[in-house]
């Protein structure tokens, strides 16, 4: 007979999925350079390819994120291929996301440029990403935005706003009844002077002047050193604006780490918040979670894996918290006994649970030992390394 903390634990891996980004098993870099893998993915296929095996042995990934430039270039005209990629390789296209910064003419901005031809550029490049969407069948937008300024005086930062309110507004009216439109932030890079969406905040704000299916996404690197991300969490979960999770890590900045490698206690505080506010309302939050990480130095299919098998932990981890006693510990400003709950439950070591929920769906109890002991890392290597030794101009 399993025991009472499996049968939570096997409860939570029941509901938990979490999204795989295209990119992160590309060819990727820093601002200083690129070391190629023999084995990145160079085309969608590939990306695919890479992605279903995450999922084939975790079973917790069934959509991959694309990003429109580096995915679909061709626009809607690609979308019949990526169906096809998605019926042979089991797993469906998921969040779309815009690109809004890596074409020269955003040198000044996207939907905050002085320039109005540039603006409507970009809000093109946006409607276009969402019938791409309704193409896929995909529900939720991505929109990160680079815009910002450099030096004090050299934007007029009300005005910017005011550009953000209408254009956002505009896209809103785009979408299809079944979709969503998630606003990211990020405090600063590439801006050093002021961005234009630099925190949850103001995130908040444009997504409630964009309209009512517009939602705040937390990146777990956009935040300020020591921020109580938790927190944000807590408040947009309130205000019902919590949209959507890119989860990564980091030690300084937006260093996009694995999850969990350098602070597994937030992420488990993270997830704590959302499951308190689940089983204090009785309904679940209507949350993507979403991997975007950057492996550069790690194997990308391996690093995904692994960040994956973090994840599930941390999850169920979060579950095993006592909801109920720990909301009696807080009324009764029994402070010790209300922080013993958290400890206890992350100290807690989850992986026999869910290792044995995994031999229960047919899976791998090692998911990466698995993969590398299924020969598909040598083999990609093989047919891919040529190409990647002559793709180092390419950024994804």
């Amino acid at each position: 007979m399993r025991s009472q903390e499996t049968d939570r634990v096997f409860q939570s891996l029941e509901e938990f999925r979490i999204e795989i980004p295209s990119w992160g098993f590309a060819n990727t870099g820093t601002r200083f350079g690129k070391f190629t893998q023999a084995a990145a993915a160079t085309t969608p296929e590939e990306k695919f390819s890479d992605a279903g095996q995450v999922h084939l042995l975790t079973g917790v990934c069934p959509t991959v994120a694309l990003h429109v430039l580096w995915d679909l270039p061709e626009g809607i005209q690609n979308t019949d291929k990526v169906n096809k990629l998605a019926a042979r390789y089991g797993i469906r296209p998921g969040s779309i996301n815009p690109n809004l910064f890596q074409d020269q003419v955003y040198k000044y901005g996207s939907f905050g440029n002085p320039d109005l031809s540039i603006r409507e550029q970009a809000l093109r490049h946006v409607k276009e990403s969402i019938e791409i969407a309704q193409h896929l069948n995909s529900r939720d937008i991505s929109l990160w935005f680079a815009d910002g300024s450099n030096y004090p005086g050299t934007a007029n930062i009300r005005q910017r706003k005011r550009w953000f309110e209408e254009y956002l507004r505009t896209s809103h009216a785009a979408l299809a009844p079944y979709q969503r439109m998630l606003v990211e932030y990020k405090p600063f890079e590439p801006a050093f002077y002021h961005t234009d969406l630099a925190d949850w905040g103001m995130s908040l704000l444009m997504a409630r002047a964009a309209g009512p299916r517009a939602k705040v996404l937390v990146d777990t690197g956009h935040h300020y050193l020591s921020q109580n991300i938790e927190q944000i969490v807590a408040w947009l979960l309130s205000e019902n604006m919590l949209g959507g999770f890119h989860f990564n890590d980091r030690r300084y900045a937006d260093d996009d780490l694995t999850m969990g490698s350098i602070d597994p206690y937030q992420v488990f505080r993270i997830f704590n918040e959302i499951l308190f506010f689940e089983r204090e309302t009785g309904k679940r939050a209507d949350i993507a979670y979403m991997i975007d990480q950057s492996h550069n130095l790690k194997n990308k299919i391996e690093a995904m894996i692994q960040t994956v098998v973090m994840a599930q932990q941390l999850y169920s981890k979060a579950a095993l918290v006592d909801h109920k006693k720990l909301a009696e510990a807080q009324n009764d400003a029994d402070l010790l006994g209300a922080e013993s709950i958290l400890q206890d439950a992350f100290a807690t070591d989850v992986r026999p649970a869910i290792q044995e929920w995994r031999a229960s769906k047919g899976m791998p109890t090692d998911p990466l030992n698995a993969f590398r002991e299924s020969g598909y890392l040598l083999r990609i290597t093989k047919e891919r390394a040529a190409r990647n030794a002559q793709s180092v101009s390419s950024y994804a």
